[in-house]
């Protein structure tokens, strides 16, 4: 990395120095024979420094097929997928030529957007730092970009309809369970294999010969311990090694992240995690009137209850424990004045004094609910960042004009424009489990 005065792109009328700089009559420096921009190669520079910090963010980017970022083409993009010809199972006639066949290509569009932030620097911090910051600021914004477009694209894959939960054994994310003694749900070999035969079952291709995992760390600690587990410093081919690979079992080489799903359950109230029931009624017809239309019903919990509570509940999911069995409840209003809850539907379980309503948008008592990706080739596209949907912006002192009269603004930003999309949803599996450190 060379060294670079952030002052080259400050702004002023220059004359010569002794170091082949340029100073101004003001104290800021600009680039010799320059009137303050950044040169062609400073710019390039930059642009490629952002994207290298930005790649290595970009798990969930690096499986997917890649389509680069149309220019002039409207703000869609086309991921195309050819399906398999039928089995040909009628002999051939000797003599006679049987008819050709097509290929049938499907396309699948995603609409790109465009997403980005900056940085404002001061024209005092510019003068006085010690720090290259626009080095420092180039390197953060690269994190951001990174996390930012690969949480979008996880975000796609996550949604996808294939899921498992565990090895199978509960029927719902609300029921899978983890901190306790026993019957916890965690990421196992046999969940893996799961995984790994229904890929192979509706025919998905492999990635280089193996499926790939995208795991969490918390979760990757559950599944290392298993004998299976092949660590990546004993490959034969270190030169192949995916950029977060950490190992392979099942014929699935698992790349780590901590940017890998968590469905985290957020706490019930301000002062606790679960809240306590007092006691259960069906709202009266008084009630009703004051907190809408049609039945609801009514929880009073023993803690108290704030605005700041209310507006934290009202339209929350909840788990109600019931003799170690869970249902899961929507709240429709909160009565602060009477530390009530009020739902939409009536419980099937009714409940009683002493029971515990959970955190309800991840697993058993609210645990944290992590997904595990197996994928094969071709399960889903992403818009390449390297082609022009992610660059570096540099806006000296300046060069606001009258917006900023007296040149105490820069800015080093990024913009970026993505899609992704997934494409064949049997190609691609999400193990949802809790873990050894989830909360």
């Amino acid at each position: 990395m060379f060294k670079f005065n952030l002052q080259h792109f400050a702004a002023g009328d220059a004359v010569h120095t002794t170091d082949g700089m340029a100073s101004n009559a003001n104290g800021n420096v600009t680039p010799y024979g320059e009137s303050g921009g950044l040169s062609a190669e400073m710019k390039t520079y930059y642009s490629d420094f952002l994207i290298d910090m930005a790649e290595p963010k970009l798990v969930h980017d690096q499986f997917g097929q890649k389509v680069p970022i149309p220019k002039n083409k409207g703000k869609v993009v086309e991921f195309r997928k050819y399906d398999p010809l039928p089995k040909m199972t009628t002999p051939l006639v000797e003599g006679v030529t049987p008819k050709g066949q097509k290929m049938d290509m499907g396309v699948i569009t995603a609409e790109v957007k465009q997403y980005g932030g900056f940085i404002e620097l001061s024209d005092v911090l510019l003068l006085t730092a010690i720090d290259n910051n626009l080095v420092q600021a180039t390197k953060l914004l690269g994190g951001q970009a990174g996390r930012t477009l690969d949480t979008i694209t996880r975000e796609v894959l996550c949604g996808g309809t294939n899921v498992q939960f565990a090895e199978g054994q509960v029927a719902s994310r609300s029921l899978l369970a983890g901190g306790n003694e026993s019957g916890n749900h965690y990421l196992t070999v046999d969940g893996v294999r799961r995984a790994v035969r229904y890929l192979k079952k509706m025919n998905a291709e492999t990635i280089n010969g193996s499926y790939v995992g995208i795991i969490h760390p918390d979760t990757a600690y559950d599944l290392m311990s298993d004998p299976k587990w092949i660590n990546v410093k004993t490959y034969s081919d270190p030169e192949g090694i995916y950029q977060g690979e950490i190992g392979k079992i099942e014929n699935v080489r698992f790349v780590e992240s901590s940017e890998a799903k968590v469905i985290h359950a957020e706490d019930l109230s301000a002062e606790s995690r679960n809240l306590t029931v007092s006691s259960y009624s069906t709202l009266t017809s008084a009630g009703k009137a004051t907190h809408g239309e049609g039945t609801l019903y009514k929880l009073v919990v023993e803690e108290s209850l704030t605005e700041e509570d209310a507006a934290r509940l009202v339209d929350a999911i909840i788990q109600l424990g019931v003799e170690d069995s869970i249902e899961v409840l929507s709240v429709a209003g909160v009565d602060v004045a009477g530390n009530a809850l009020y739902l939409y539907e009536e419980p099937i379980n009714t409940p009683s004094e002493g029971d515990i309503l959970y955190p309800g948008e991840a697993g058993f008592k609210g645990c944290d609910v992590y997904a595990t990706l197996i994928i094969g080739d071709n399960a889903y596209g992403t818009t390449e960042i390297s082609g022009g949907g992610l660059q570096h912006i540099v806006k000296q002192l300046g060069s606001a004009g009258t917006a900023d009269p007296l040149n105490q603004r820069a800015t080093a930003g990024w913009s970026a424009t993505k899609a992704a999309v997934r494409l064949v949803e049997p190609y691609m599996v999400r193990i949802e489990t809790a873990s050894t450190f989830g909360n």
